[in-house]
């Protein structure tokens, strides 16, 4: 497994790390422990050993049974887990330094921890990147031993360039094969700030494995079928943004640049030809998803002729609906 210093923090982490947004589970559906618990011992044994979870994932689920796995190894795994989803409204009067406090303390308690490796800001509103007083809070809880690092989790770059004025160690953004103005604003200052990048949504939910079609249909409680336009949460979540049926265009595209039918280890070895991104974070809701998501790792690096004709797909497809809004 290939391995990178995690930005300021200092640890070293693999650079394909296991996302829990479904973990042991597809989206909607009920949670399943003994599955998740499966998924995990997959990426202990494949060597992945960074985690992101967030504490509204399976309703807390995710936190506890990775929780319950860290005391069969507790020094294997680093873990990222985010907060503030839960606050409602979810709004920026509500982000204060004694909501962010309670919410370490309840990540403390399900993943029964003494203190947290990392904790993110959740995709908080805009302004909340700009309230000294959140992550003033967030300093001193780092002093006092609740937490070794913080950082944000974001959904416009913008958001990113304010947090990096202040002392985050890590920023967790949507980059992909559909989302690549990352590349262009955010990681030239995360590289000369030493701020560690997490890519999230790395397969644009789906979209970028190649086995979707105009006939896929997906669960009513799955946001791929009630968020297609933001109508639940920010509209890049889901499908990266992208229209569905012109992201299955430039996803032909994409098989015949490659020549083949599955895209995955192409998908995320494009995410780690990108030297600023610490680690990618594809989601497993089973275990040959881990091996698979592993096994892209090991895939050789991408030549000139197919990055440049990825940046074309992306260019001609998917940038004009895009890269001006995030």
């Amino acid at each position: 497994m290939e391995k990178t210093v995690f930005g300021r923090t200092g640890r070293e982490v693999s650079r394909i790390g296991l996302g829990t947004w479904q973990l042991g589970t597809k989206w909607g559906d009920p949670f399943n422990e003994e599955e998740a618990m499966k998924i995990l011992e997959a990426a202990y044994e494949t060597g992945i050993t960074f985690i992101d979870t967030a504490d509204v994932y399976n309703g807390g689920n995710s936190e506890k049974t990775i929780g319950k796995f860290l005391k069969k190894h507790p020094e294997h795994f680093y873990v990222v887990t985010k907060c503030g989803r839960a606050l409602k409204p979810h709004t920026a009067d509500m982000y204060t330094p004694q909501a962010v406090e309670k919410f370490v303390d309840g990540s403390l308690s399900r993943l029964g921890l003494e203190k947290l490796d990392n904790i993110l800001l959740h995709c908080p509103p805009s302004s909340v990147f700009k309230k000294d007083e959140i992550f003033t809070k967030l300093d001193k809880l780092k002093q006092s031993g609740k937490i070794r690092d913080y950082g944000v989790s974001i959904e416009k770059n913008s958001e990113g360039l304010d947090a990096m004025e202040y002392g985050i160690s890590a920023i967790e953004v949507i980059f992909n094969m559909f989302r690549m103005k990352p590349e262009e604003v955010l990681f030239p200052k995360a590289v000369e700030k030493n701020v560690g990048i997490i890519a999230r949504v790395p397969l644009a939910s789906g979209l970028l494995t190649g086995r979707f079609t105009k006939d896929t249909v997906f669960g009513q409680k799955d946001h791929r079928t009630f968020n297609r336009n933001g109508e639940s949460f920010d509209k890049g979540e889901t499908f990266s943004g992208v229209d569905y049926n012109l992201g299955l265009e430039a996803v032909d595209k994409l098989k015949n640049l490659f020549n083949t039918q599955d895209l995955i280890p192409y998908a995320l070895r494009w995410i780690l030809m990108h030297d600023a991104v610490s680690v990618v974070i594809p989601g497993a809701s089973k275990v040959e998803q881990v091996y698979s998501n592993v096994n892209a790792a090991k895939a050789p690096a991408l030549t000139d002729e197919q990055m440049a004709g990825v940046k074309d797909i992306y260019d001609k497809y998917i940038r004009e609906s895009v890269h001006s809004n995030w």
